[in-house]
């Protein structure tokens, strides 16, 4: 996920014939330069592409058959130059399964003050003609983000540019495969799900695969793929001298080499954007992937431990979404508490598997033992993370719908060394607080387990929602307790009578 310029957002322009060819050719001249100077704005990460001027009611339905059909086409931006009837955008619209975007600008920035005619407001109605086209959208129900501004502005191609960058997480989505190692950690609650719910709303699949089936694939590994894979740890981190070659734990390298290239392979064949597995099932494996976990999420993966296949799926989301952009994304936990009043943190890590996206400067590569498994002593990359602003992100099954919970946080360097925490960790504090976050969090029954990045953000995250039709619930610095408790109470009833809404 180098970059995402393969993928396309179609930039259609709403208008009529009552103005006749002179006015409907200058729309599309203008239509064409907005769209040409989007496609070349840093902001927006994939292509933008005049695609069609509308103005009959079968030139809109033909518009969304194609963007559907069309497997590069990750959503729409609508702009309506002139005033654009409505109703004709009704089979369109209703047909359209691709994200919408709704651009309320107009070609020019300033009214010609001297000049103005009416010929120039017949051409410039964009003020009340995205007006008719935002009610038949709300008629219709449909879900889509509103940028206001002139399309010359950088807020305005931020906007879009976030907005596309959820386009192509949820695009990414549609027929995804997640592979699920194993099952779930035993009697844990929050890591199930219904996964026949998530294909239906949410386009990807999770399946289990034995970890013999795994096994297999490492044992087929060759002495010249550890070998390069060994030449890539000593290249890229700095190995613990026992790592070393001739170090009295080089075997432990080699093995961990191995779970990788095999754990590669696996994922490649079966074409598969994430896995989870689990401590609790490691048959015929000699150690619990560490490395190769952490590098496969470095190289986009989503991922999730001990079977958390809804945390996999958002990790690889917001690998997407994050495409490009200064920071990580890795999987994460929040493990323990800095409860000192003069200023509370939290210190997140995981056994082994956190993605050297988010390490401040060049990873150790180490073994120590892990404590749980039964295994050898996993190999893993160690490392801090840098201070800036970030967010934690969680996917939550209520049965009735998926919600998506995000708090805004600010990492910050850990108040003192840490010698004897041999793994990968964040430390940050919650906002608006550690005590209001944590409540609302438990309140909303978010998860242990998280998508942590530094370069996705809460726009991404709300954009991404309101295309996914996941539930949002944000907490940040001006979230109190008691009215996130009422938005909660609120969102029950919202999810529950929309159901049952006939449009």
């Amino acid at each position: 996920m180098s970059h995402l310029k393969h993928l396309e957002i179609w930039f259609v322009t709403g208008s009529q014939h009552l103005y006749g060819p002179k006015a409907l050719e200058q729309v599309g001249k203008n239509a064409r330069e907005i769209a040409a100077t989007l496609d070349q704005a840093p902001a927006l990460p994939v292509r933008v592409v005049f695609k069609s001027l509308v103005t009959t009611p079968a030139e809109a339905s033909l518009l969304a058959q194609e963007a559907n059909a069309s497997p590069n086409c990750i959503g729409l931006v609508t702009w309506c130059h002139t005033f654009s009837p409505s109703k004709m955008w009704i089979n369109g619209l209703k047909q359209l399964q691709k994200p919408l975007l709704h651009l309320h600008t107009q070609h020019n920035r300033d009214i010609p003050w001297p000049t103005i005619d009416m010929d120039f407001m017949n051409l410039n109605q964009a003020a009340h003609g995205d007006r008719e086209h935002g009610f038949i959208m709300s008629r219709l129900r449909l879900n889509r983000k509103v940028v206001v501004g002139f399309w010359q502005d950088r807020q305005v191609q931020n906007q879009i540019g976030a907005w596309s960058r959820a386009a192509a997480a949820w695009h990414d989505w549609q027929g995804a495969r997640y592979c699920r190692l194993g099952d779930n950690m035993r009697e844990v609650a929050v890591t199930e799900g219904d996964k026949v719910a998530a294909q239906m709303r949410l386009g990807y699949s999770v399946n289990g695969y034995g970890i013999g089936d795994l096994v297999k694939v490492i044992n087929e590994i060759s002495e010249a793929e550890i070998n390069e894979l060994i030449e890539q740890y000593e290249g890229c981190y700095s190995l613990a001298p026992e790592l070393r070659k001739n170090g009295n734990r080089r075997q432990s390298l080699r093995e961990a080499a191995k779970i990788e290239a095999g754990l590669r392979t696996f994922l490649v064949g079966g074409g598969f954007k994430g896995f989870t597995d689990t401590f609790e099932d490691l048959h015929g494996l000699a150690q619990l992937p560490g490395v190769a976990v952490q590098r496969l999420m470095a190289d986009g993966y989503g991922f999730g431990a001990e079977g958390d296949w809804k945390t996999c799926a958002l990790v690889r989301a917001m690998k997407v979404m994050a495409t490009g952009l200064k920071g990580g994304t890795s999987f994460m936990e929040d493990y323990t508490y800095h409860l000192d009043p003069r200023g509370m943190l939290v210190l997140g890590a995981h056994m082994l598997e956190i993605c050297p996206s988010i390490a401040k400067r060049k990873p150790s590569l180490e073994v120590h033992p892990l404590g749980i498994g039964g295994k050898a002593d996993p190999v893993r990359l160690v490392f801090d993370t840098p201070a800036g602003p970030g967010l934690n992100a969680s996917i939550v099954d209520l049965g009735n719908r998926f919600r998506l919970l995000v708090n805004t946080v600010e990492v910050v360097a850990p108040q003192k060394p840490l010698p004897r925490l041999p793994v990968a960790r964040a430390v940050w504090k919650c906002q608006p607080d550690l005590q209001t976050a944590a409540a609302c969090w438990i309140h909303a029954g978010g998860a242990h387990h998280t998508g942590f990045s530094q370069a996705v953000t809460l726009e991404m995250m709300d954009d991404f929602a309101e295309i996914a039709g996941l539930e949002l619930v944000t907490i940040n610095m001006a979230t109190n307790l008691r009215d996130f408790r009422k938005e909660l109470r609120w969102n029950e009833v919202y999810y529950a009578l929309r159901q049952g809404f006939v449009f």
